[in-house]
């Protein structure tokens, strides 16, 4: 027996909402499209939100945040800010969208939410604030970007003594001393 259309796009549906649960973000990321919500047909989230399917699925809103966090989608995070869900919302993987975005190294996603005055103070589940995260997502698992976000955490006024110094990492280093660390 065939599924109808609408069968299986509930089904995927309850099945992303399953994923965002359990923080299953990098597999999600292609329902997330290209970080286009106003031109991007291919954004299964930005059609779901707008046909009210996260109506009952707060949490699961929460996490999509995170996830565009995370991913880089930018643009579907900042409309999905706009739409309602908190800045700081959507926390079951021990960190939010804010700290995602600086873990990875999403420069454009974390000066969105610097200028949406993210709090950069927050602390995640393992007890560090976004500019922690961040410097120790740069030493342990180095990406593109991640200097940058930490550059613009710093430029926006995190708190330099937030991030261990030294941290193990010079070019890191280098930059933490640029906004007074070791003084």
């Amino acid at each position: 027996m065939m599924m109808r259309v609408e069968d299986e796009q509930d089904a995927q549906f309850r099945e992303t909402v399953a994923g965002l649960h359990r923080g299953d973000f990098s597999r999600l990321a292609p329902l997330f499209g290209e970080g286009r919500p106003s031109d991007d047909a291919a954004c299964a989230i930005l059609t779901w939100h707008a046909n009210g399917a996260f109506a009952q699925e707060p949490v699961a809103l929460a996490e999509a945040l995170t996830c565009a966090c995370f991913s880089g989608r930018t643009a579907l995070a900042s409309y999905l800010l706009s739409h309602g869900v908190g800045i700081t919302a959507g926390s079951l993987t021990g960190m939010n969208g804010v700290h995602w975005a600086a873990n990875r190294g999403q420069v454009s996603t974390v000066r969105m939410l610097i200028e949406r005055a993210a709090p950069l103070e927050v602390e995640n589940a393992y007890g560090g604030t976004v500019l922690g995260c961040a410097v120790w997502s740069a030493v342990h698992e180095p990406r593109a970007g991640q200097l940058e976000c930490i550059e613009a955490l710093l430029e926006a006024g995190a708190r330099v003594d937030a991030a261990e110094y030294p941290s193990g990492r010079e070019v890191v280093d280098v930059l933490l001393r640029r906004f007074g660390a070791g003084v």
